[in-house]
């Protein structure tokens, strides 16, 4: 029917953000752009509050469609057929789809809901779905009506220079365009929870960077590369990113020489934030991202995390605080991320872990460990010795 590819790409929140609604559309447009620049012949643009996506026909469009899907800010996609706004040209276009529909979906009954975005077109849409719904059974006859339970919702849009038909609405997570909230440093781990914490973050708009802290000799280069291919899977999401990898090992031993056992892991988790917050500030990252989650360990609970807190300046994000185990593992397979996540390799907050940590800690018990500790000397011992690795999309 066309002779190219067209995909009317709906934004979601982007929608209710009133004067700064043409920002947020560009934003998402470009990111859109970004994700489609591996394909030739293709053109995005911003029409009429929806973001249009035009691509050469010889283009795989289940392709393109999961490209775009991968855009925060989407709220659904739809392919489809563009024709003139007169009704003559939409009733020949509606039966020249359905046509191509039995063929391709076996479908036998529809349903037509229309939509006219252009009020100044002379038939309302109760009106244009009926005639086009009488012109489908004339021109398909083996095809029923049925308003209830149809096989084809076909999907009318009458704006005022073109008008567009198709029937699929594939959702897309929905969100903010990258880019429109800020910039967050996650503490990246290999488990299930922290890629999809930074993963709900930068659904949420926020560019990321992010901070790897191992145990090396203790914690393998196996371990490490693990951690580095699950950031490439966020990567897909969020862009490419920059990594530090801290190794914490120097740390932990001062720690376990010098400090209460029990404590060992609430005083390494502070310091993990402490170094986290200094790298955020020399990368202009506004706050921190962790994928804690309240009570699932030790250190995760209501009063360790008060504690944890208290290490840091810089806001603490946590959006999986909240959730149940099963339902952040749900999304770690919905995102790609958790098949990769089980891979058993070491983490460094496995190593010199206390038999009975602490899980109500006091903070002024702490304060009184750590000053058993060159704290500042560690610190930047630890951020000297980093490295910094670029993270690319899987």
């Amino acid at each position: 029917m066309n002779e190219e590819h067209i995909f009317i790409v709906r934004c979601g929140e982007v929608a209710l953000k009133g004067m700064n609604k043409p920002y947020f559309e560009r934003m998402l447009a470009e990111r859109i752009r970004k994700l489609l620049k591996r394909f030739d012949g293709i053109g995005v643009y911003r029409h009429e509050g929806l973001i249009f996506v035009r691509a050469d026909k010889s283009l795989n469009k289940q392709d393109i469609i999961r490209q775009i899907g991968k855009a925060f800010g989407v709220a659904s996609i739809s392919p489809a057929v563009e024709c003139e706004s007169n009704m003559d040209a939409i009733g020949r276009a509606a039966v020249k789809y359905m046509l191509e529909a039995l063929d391709e979906r076996g479908v036998r009954t529809f349903k037509v809901e229309a939509k006219r975005a252009d009020k100044n077109f002379p038939v309302r849409s109760p009106e244009i779905a009926r005639k086009i719904g009488a012109a489908v059974l004339k021109g398909c006859r083996v095809l029923k009506v049925d308003v209830h339970h149809p096989d084809c919702r076909l999907f009318v849009d009458v704006r005022h220079d073109k008008t567009y038909i198709y029937q699929d609405k594939i959702p897309g997570f929905g969100g903010l365009p990258l880019g429109t909230n800020g910039k967050g440093m996650s503490l990246l781990s290999g488990g299930i929870d922290s890629p999809v914490a930074t993963w709900m973050m930068a659904k949420r708009g926020m560019l990321i960077e992010a901070v790897h802290f191992h145990s090396y000799p203790y914690t393998s280069e196996r371990a490490r590369g693990k951690v580095e291919e699950l950031a490439s899977l966020v990567a897909v999401y969020c862009g490419r990113f920059q990594m530090h990898v801290i190794n914490l090992l120097p740390i932990q031993e001062q720690i376990v020489r010098s400090c209460p056992e029990d404590e060992t892991t609430i005083l390494v988790r502070r310091f993990m934030m402490r170094i986290a917050q200094k790298l955020a500030e020399r990368t202009g990252c506004g706050m921190l991202i962790t994928g804690e989650n309240l009570g699932q360990v030790a250190s995760q609970t209501a009063e360790a995390l008060v504690v944890t807190d208290a290490s840091v300046t810089m806001p603490v994000m946590r959006p999986l605080i909240g959730m149940d185990k099963v339902d952040i593992m749900d999304l770690a397979k919905e995102i790609g991320t958790y098949e990769k996540s089980i891979e058993p390799y070491e983490d460094c907050c496995t190593v010199f872990l206390p038999k009975h940590p602490v899980t109500k800690p006091k903070l002024e018990r702490i304060l009184a460990s750590e000053a058993k500790l060159d704290s500042e000397a560690l610190i930047q011992a630890a951020l000297d010795s980093g490295e910094m690795v670029t993270i690319y999309p899987a």
